[in-house]
């Protein structure tokens, strides 16, 4: 029979920023007694092209981890649509799971709630130690001078994709290094109904993902050195407005891309809609619509001139999923063996394997299997030319507050607006003011 916990958090900052519109979820403690626990309940976030997917790809790794523990586990895949408020909702509900994914961009916003685990050194060492993880993954997993709110399971990075019978049909031999020329060749791509970039303007978290990194490229940050919102430099609004221009300016990007939610671009895509699209780990949807690995390329995303490195040339955030255990499981031995499981040589072979993500496991890395061309763009990326997310308590507020802001400019700009820099500058100044009375 399911328990409800009681959770104590000291701060939940978090949850005034967000309006919950999903109640929490799963029972929150085992079957069985507390001294010999049966079951736990885990939240795995939607990493392959639909949940039935990813049921299919984690539901014999979950009975291999009962065959060799004798612990079942309640699997529920939640959308990302639903996540972050689902988390939020079950750290002052106590109705949550004893185990769960977190994007890692959230994981600074989440330990500031109390409601993790925090990973210290006795914590590490029942999973085989801090030293077996990526210390780029690491970074992504807390703040900073803290102990790590959550583990890595998979790191990935952002990348250019494309189609390549698209591109040979408007004559362009390879793909675009500059936004200059992404612009030039999407011009001639964008024909006959068909697009030049994929976009989705009703994806909070992606419109945060490449709105941070043209910021990045305009030598802008989103937050003060001592972490105040700082949403109006005049990066900061050239980056948005740039990323809108796609569609409102230049014409590329399809104006129904406005609504469009999760995959929505891939899928398109993948049905030979747009030529482009800028995504992280894409290949396994790609695989699951369709397409075969010849029909498409990669590159790095491109960059206002010059080659992909860190300050203005960085093209990427350091993009990942973190693994976290709600601190007062009545399970805490089984929540451990489970993440001790998930991060395993072995699991992370297969798991990263099925969804294309790299693995921020050292040993797991040396597998042959992460050498294909995708990944090595990703792998390098990551290693060269990606920025961490403000690792900030607000960090999830941002997302929520800026990424509405570029929603809302791309419902205008499929209406046919102009978007002028001061309606961008309009926009972010709302978002800042909604962050500064939390």
């Amino acid at each position: 029979m399911s328990r409800t916990r009681t959770t104590a958090i000291g701060a939940v900052t978090v949850t005034l920023a967000l309006a919950a519109t999903a109640c929490g979820g799963g029972s929150a403690t085992g079957e069985g007694s507390n001294d010999s626990p049966k079951t736990l309940t885990y939240w795995a976030s939607n990493q392959g092209p639909d949940i039935p997917a990813d049921k299919k790809i984690l539901t014999p790794e979950l009975k291999k981890f009962e065959k060799q523990t004798g612990i079942k586990v309640k699997l529920e895949v939640v959308p990302w649509s639903d996540l972050l408020n689902r988390i939020l909702t079950a750290t002052t509900s106590g109705q949550g799971p004893d185990v769960l994914n977190i994007g890692n961009t959230w994981s600074s916003s989440l330990q500031a709630t109390g409601a993790l685990l925090p990973w210290d050194e006795k914590n590490f060492a029942k999973i085989g130690g801090k030293d077996r993880f990526v210390p780029a993954a690491l970074d992504s997993a807390g703040a900073e001078g803290e102990d790590p709110a959550a583990v890595p399971l998979y790191s990935m990075a952002y990348a250019l994709y494309y189609n390549k019978k698209m591109f040979r049909e408007a004559g362009i031999s390879e793909p675009p290094a500059t936004w200059d020329q992404l612009v030039a060749d999407g011009k001639k791509l964008s024909k006959g109904g068909k697009w030049a970039l994929g976009a989705e303007g009703a994806n909070l978290s992606n419109n945060i993902h490449q709105i941070f990194v043209l910021a990045k490229q305009h030598g802008a940050d989103w937050f003060t050195a001592d972490g105040k919102p700082d949403f109006t430099s005049p990066g900061a609004v050239a980056a948005v407005k740039q990323y809108v221009d796609f569609m409102a300016k230049d014409k590329i990007v399809a104006p129904g891309n406005a609504e469009y939610a999760q995959n929505q671009s891939l899928s398109d895509f993948s049905k030979g809609k747009t030529a482009m699209v800028l995504w992280q780990a894409a290949a396994s949807t790609f695989e699951s619509q369709g397409m075969k690995d010849s029909d498409w390329g990669v590159a790095p995303v491109p960059v206002a001139s010059g080659a992909p490195g860190h300050g203005k040339n960085t093209n990427s955030m350091v993009a990942g999923i973190n693994m976290a255990v709600f601190k007062n499981t009545d399970n805490l031995d089984g929540a451990t063996k489970f993440v001790k499981f998930m991060t395993s040589d072995a699991e992370q072979k297969i798991l990263c394997k099925a969804y294309g993500s790299i693995p921020p496991v050292k040993a797991a890395q040396q597998d042959q299997s992460f050498d294909k061309p995708e990944l090595k763009v990703l792998r390098d990326t990551l290693a060269k030319s990606a920025a961490p997310l403000p690792r900030v308590p607000d960090e999830s507020q941002f997302e929520t507050a800026v990424g509405t802001a570029v929603k809302n400019l791309f419902a205008s700009a499929a209406d046919g607006k102009d978007i002028s820099t001061a309606a961008v500058k309009a926009e972010l100044a709302k978002a800042e003011q909604q962050m500064n009375k939390q």
